[in-house]
């Protein structure tokens, strides 16, 4: 018998039903929690569980319920349907030409904001181009974020990021970088900074599933099981790294938070569309790091309800019914129905929140656009790619930019 190559297949094919019945699913509220110090080895199994708080009934249930008052889930409800109606917005105008580029974060945006209200400041994430409700979640000016992407005279990164790549030191929102597996290096990094500082921030780095198989990921690993530094390490498992399906990059063999293992580092695993699961692991994360127990990594599970960007269809390698059948549902819808079931939302409310977020947005792109467009309003000078390269310009920079006549 001759030996075989194995190359996964995604269960779902244009034309065909989508089946997400591989996926390992827990009933909400049936996984237990561990006290924040516990080692790897006590905690195994919640590397293959699911951490689930919202059921099917809309309430909340298990150990993991966080005690979140109705006050805080409405405003984790409304940063989640800002973080949509924004992307909403980004993607009409990418459409109409006034920016080149764009990437959503649609059926995601639970994991962003949620755990953005675990933080505090002085906290650093260092994230992936689809965390944009970190930002959102903490009440950064959407005019600022339209300005990056649309590369005009207002953009902080002077149109030397692409679209999308945001960066907010006073945010704790370290620069994106398109290689993702960089960031969680960084990440550690900087952690381990903050720890020889004797600081109490905390690092969070993030990482998709496909970038687990970039060397980054595991030499980021052996630093945070060596060192134990206050960070966080996140993979948002979408089930997508572009066109190819998360079993490339081994998720078929096992869970991305069993890797964890392997390093000694806890790792849990997560319900990335249920709000108050998502709080609640990153608290537990939080406190643990921050009272100095070490590194934790968690996946979110989740489903990429977009396409990639907007240079990337979708429909070329996924079945049309995917998201629908998506077992865990939309982020929004169910906090919203929690909220409903709790008697603290209802329906004209949610569409009322709609409508003045909607104006809100659109009143940010208006002034944005003031700014100027990708084809429209003036441009940084040529004399701006010498600045913030070196703290101290030297000296062959100078002559270049003389040179240049500037």
């Amino acid at each position: 018998m001759t030996a075989q190559l194995h190359v996964p297949e995604p269960p779902a094919r244009p034309g065909s039903e989508a089946d997400f019945s591989g996926l390992q699913i827990s009933a909400a509220g049936e996984v237990r929690q561990p006290p924040p110090s516990s080692s790897a080895e006590t905690m195994r199994d919640l590397a293959y569980s699911l951490v689930r708080v919202l059921d099917t009934d809309d309430a909340a249930k298990g150990p993991w319920a966080p005690p979140l008052d109705l006050e805080a889930m409405k405003s984790g409800l409304r940063a989640m349907q800002k973080t949509r109606v924004y992307d909403e917005r980004m993607m009409r105008m990418q459409r109409r030409g006034q920016t080149s580029f764009y990437m959503q974060c649609t059926g995601e945006e639970a994991i962003a904001c949620a755990f953005q209200a675990a933080l505090a400041p002085g906290d650093m994430n260092f994230p992936t181009y689809r965390q944009q409700g970190l930002l959102i979640a903490q009440g950064w000016p959407v005019v600022d974020m339209m300005c990056q992407v649309l590369s005009n005279e207002k953009d902080r990164m002077k149109g030397r990021q692409l679209p999308v790549f945001y960066s907010a030191r006073q945010a704790g929102f370290f620069s994106i970088s398109g290689n993702l597996g960089t960031q969680y290096i960084q990440a550690v990094g900087w952690a381990m900074a903050a720890a020889i500082r004797g600081e109490s921030s905390i690092a969070a780095g993030w990482i998709g599933d496909g970038a687990t198989a970039e060397s980054d990921f595991h030499s980021a690993l052996v630093f945070a099981s060596v060192y134990r530094p206050p960070v966080i390490l996140n993979i948002v498992n979408n089930q997508w790294a572009i066109s190819t399906h998360q079993s490339i990059a081994g998720g078929l063999s096992t869970t991305f938070a069993a890797r964890a293992h392997g390093y000694g580092i806890p790792s849990l695993r997560v319900d990335g569309n249920d709000y108050l699961a998502v709080y609640a692991a990153a608290h537990w994360a939080v406190e643990r790091a921050r009272s100095g127990a070490g590194p934790t990594l968690i996946e979110w599970l989740t489903y990429r309800a977009a396409s990639h960007s907007t240079s990337d269809d979708a429909s070329r390698y996924r079945p049309k019914d995917d998201v629908s059948a998506w077992p865990l549902g939309d982020p929004i819808e169910r906090l919203k129905r929690h909220l409903v079931a709790r008697g603290a939302w209802n329906d004209e409310r949610h569409v009322q929140m709609v409508a003045e977020l909607e104006e809100e947005i659109a009143a940010a792109a208006r002034e944005a656009r003031s700014y100027g467009t990708l084809h429209d309003g003036s441009r940084p000078s040529p004399a701006t790619i010498f600045e913030d390269v070196y703290k101290e310009m030297p000296r062959h920079l100078r002559e270049q930019r003389q040179q240049m006549g500037y």
